[in-house]
């Protein structure tokens, strides 16, 4: 699915959705210092809590607005950790298409996201190989910023197909050492 025929660019049209990438991303098209499309995307309280709630996370500064500013001290609800990472896999995915295999993905949350922020994505290759099984891997970095201030930093590594026929979903046991 394409970002902009995405639930949720689709849910809110004035989201910008990165461009879409070419069929199959190929691991040797991808170079160290390439960045990623960025994607940009208004944030309401909708987003917020569907997110909570997609992730079962009844925690009530993620959808009580009283609760989050009187008792949190928060502006307002805020988007939780799982939705986050959602977010940042969406972002990958988006670049790689459905060929890229998210192997890992860690990310530190410097700030919060509140409904009425664009929150803005942005990435850079930082690294390139392919290991001894032929498997064609690319690290990232990545940010999430609202207002050019870093909201949440995260780092991936996803596995491209290195050819055409290659396709990393297919590969298992002494083919996929993550």
């Amino acid at each position: 699915m394409s970002a902009a025929a995405s639930p949720a660019a689709s849910a809110n049209p004035s989201a910008s959705a990165a461009p879409p990438p070419p069929a199959r991303l190929l691991h040797a098209t991808v170079s160290v210092g390439d960045t990623l499309s960025e994607l940009a995307y208004p944030v309401t309280a909708t987003t917020v809590v569907l997110g909570a709630l997609a992730s079962r996370d009844w925690r009530p500064m993620h959808h009580d607005t009283d609760f989050a500013v009187e008792r949190n001290g928060t502006r307002d609800i805020f988007l939780n950790t799982p939705n986050q990472a959602a977010w940042f896999e969406r972002f990958v995915t988006d670049w790689t298409g459905a060929y890229g295999r998210l192997q890992r993905m860690t990310f530190r949350m410097l700030g919060s996201i509140f409904p009425g922020d664009t929150m803005v994505f942005g990435g850079m290759v930082t690294e390139t190989g392919v290991d001894e099984t032929g498997c064609g891997w690319v690290a990232i970095d990545i940010s999430v910023s609202v207002d050019d201030d870093p909201k949440t930093t995260c780092k991936a590594r996803v596995a491209l197909p290195v050819t055409e026929d290659d396709n990393p979903w297919e590969r298992k046991g002494d083919r996929w050492l993550p």
